[in-house]
């Protein structure tokens, strides 16, 4: 039987992040000592490790939860692996392309703004260099 700590170190993950994944149920202590403690078996350490590295493919804990449901019942959670991830492959490119239109707009936003000359607010305008972006200008 392992403490939080020692799982942690098995693991290569902090204390703090067993005990949170416990508390959300995403770790089950197999017992409790009477001081407390919780103390995890030692395929804890293999359950964890699959929880990290999930995490580092993106995948959020909702989602771990529900892979992990399936694989507890003895059902294979590959195939909605695949789904989720496909999703997410979706879903960031989105993100990027959108944020590559945002990096393109500041861009042209910089560029018509390099031969304009600082302005003071007027009580009508806030700042002239934003309020005279065209996004349509093509420099």
């Amino acid at each position: 039987m392992l403490t939080v700590n020692q799982l942690a170190t098995r693991a290569g993950a902090p204390a703090h992040v067993v005990r949170y994944y416990t508390r959300i149920g995403l770790l089950h202590p197999a017992a409790q000592r009477a001081n407390g403690y919780r103390l995890y078996d030692t395929k804890d350490a293999s359950r964890l490790r699959f929880i990290r590295l999930a995490k580092h493919l993106g995948f959020t804990l909702r989602e771990i939860d529900e892979i992990i449901r399936h694989a507890d019942i003895g059902e294979s959670p590959c195939a909605d692996v695949r789904r989720i991830i496909q999703q997410h492959i979706a879903e960031n490119r989105a993100r990027i392309d959108e944020m590559q239109r945002l990096q393109d707009r500041m861009e042209g936003a910089l560029e018509q703004w390099k031969s304009m000359p600082d302005g003071v607010p007027d009580g009508h305008s806030v700042c002239h260099l934003i309020e005279s972006f065209d996004p349509e200008d093509p420099r």
